[in-house]
């Protein structure tokens, strides 16, 4: 991972945001060699254009706003509530799910590399970094393969370095520069974790732990 080789020598925890960016973080953990969590946020889309953020929420009660989107799209506060409701709940169904197989791994005092597949309008980037400083890092990396320029931008205020390979202009959403961007399953998210800590204790040495996943939390209809 040429692109945070300085981080090589570094404490971090490279932490996916489900579900597609969990692939591209096994990567990244891997070329650290460090371990690989998740940290769950979820998109609050515009009730008549779900793709569209009108902000974020994440774990420990974490929640962005995008008060320009809020306000071309003319949401009102009962609809902007019902949103907020349902995807709580979703998130708390992945906590559910993903934690069956992955303790959290602790972040204080360490630093936090938070990867998604993608970065359109930062919202849920925006709602992970907060979240990974309310845990405690002492730094917040975003990287990304992909992204909008205006985007990655505004994300520099909320956390410490910004990396990204690839900002075209004009941007067309994070799906079309990738040749396959079917939806990611939260039973591949969980293989991920699972083989992901058991590559990272042989390669450290340690025992390694059987790959044969804990048996999570029955799955109810996602979006």
């Amino acid at each position: 991972m040429p692109a945070l080789a300085d981080l090589a020598d570094e404490d971090c925890v490279v932490l996916g945001l489900p579900r597609g960016g969990v692939i591209v973080a096994v990567e990244v953990a891997r070329g650290l060699a460090a371990p690989l969590d998740v940290l769950v946020v979820r998109k609050l889309g515009v009730p008549f254009q779900p793709e569209l953020a009108m902000g974020a929420i994440g774990e420990a009660g974490i929640r962005v706003l995008n008060r320009d989107v809020l306000h071309m799209a003319r949401v009102g506060i009962h609809e902007q509530r019902a949103v907020e409701r349902r995807e709580q709940a979703e998130l708390a169904r992945r906590l559910a799910q993903y934690r069956a197989v992955r303790p959290r791994e602790p972040l204080a005092g360490r630093v936090a590399v938070l990867v998604d597949d993608g970065i359109a309008t930062g919202a849920t980037a925006r709602a992970a970094c907060q979240v990974a400083r309310a845990q405690g890092a002492r730094q917040v990396i975003v990287a990304v393969p992909v992204g909008s320029g205006d985007a990655l931008g505004d994300l520099k205020t909320g956390a410490d370095a910004v990396v990204c390979l690839s900002t075209p202009e004009p941007f067309m959403g994070v799906g079309h520069w990738y040749d396959d961007f079917s939806q990611t399953t939260d039973d591949e998210v969980r293989k991920a974790l699972v083989e992901a800590q058991a590559w990272l204790d042989t390669v450290r040495g340690n025992v390694t732990p059987s790959p044969t996943a804990p048996t999570p939390p029955a799955e109810g209809p996602t979006s």
